[in-house]
C-alpha cells in the first residue's frame, strides 16, 4: 500500500472557462493556467504520482511544451493512470478538498466524482470529493483564486488488500 499526497493553486482571471474536475462551471472566471487549469485534477495527478515515488506531474507534463497548451486536464488523468497502471498500482480510493470562496461547488460533486471515475477506470464509490471555503481569509477568501488537495491510497495490482478494502 503507497499513500500519496497532493496540492495545487490557480489563480481567477476573467475570460476563461472554469474548468474543475472536468467539469465546465459557469463563472465569470477561470483559472489561470498552461493547461485547462483544472486545480482538482492537478491535485489528483500529483497524488497519484507521489504515491507511486515518481516525479510531480511538472516533470511529466511540462508547462513549457507547447503540446500541454490548454490540454484538458482529464486527458492528463488518463496518462497519469497509465503511468501508474505500467508501475503496477492500482487505485483504491482517493479524498479530495476543494477550497473556493465562490462558486459553490457542492452541486458538481458528484458530476466531477464521475468524470474521474472514468478516466481513471474505476467504481465512483473510490472517489471522494469535498467542497469548502476559507471564510473570507486569504486569497481564496478574496476570490482571487482556488485550491485542491488530495491523497490517495495505491495497492499493488493483483494484491487481496484492494479487494479487502473495497
Amino acid at each position: 500500500m503507497k499513500i500519496g499526497i497532493g496540492y495545487d493553486v490557480h489563480g481567477l482571471t476573467a475570460g476563461r472557462k472554469l474548468i474543475i474536475g472536468g467539469v465546465s462551471i459557469p463563472f465569470a472566471k477561470g483559472l489561470t493556467g498552461h493547461s485547462d487549469a483544472d486545480v482538482l485534477l492537478h491535485a489528483l495527478c500529483d497524488a497519484l504520482l507521489g504515491a507511486a515515488g515518481l516525479d510531480d506531474i511538472g516533470c511529466f507534463f511540462p508547462d513549457t511544451d507547447p503540446k500541454y497548451k490548454n490540454i484538458s486536464s482529464i486527458k492528463l488523468l488518463e496518462k497519469t493512470t497509465e503511468i501508474i497502471d505500467k508501475n503496477n498500482l492500482c487505485l483504491v480510493n482517493a479524498d479530495a478538498v476543494l477550497l473556493a470562496e465562490a462558486p459553490r461547488l457542492a452541486p458538481y460533486k458528484k458530476a466531477m466524482q464521475r468524470n474521474i471515475a472514468e478516466a481513471m477506470q474505476v467504481n465512483t464509490a473510490c472517489i471522494n470529493i469535498k467542497a469548502t471555503t476559507s471564510e473570507g481569509l486569504g486569497f481564496i477568501g478574496k476570490g482571487e483564486g482556488i485550491a485542491a488537495m488530495c491523497v490517495v491510497l495505491l495497492a499493488e495490482k493483483g494484491g487481496t488488500h484492494r479487494q479487502e478494502l473495497l
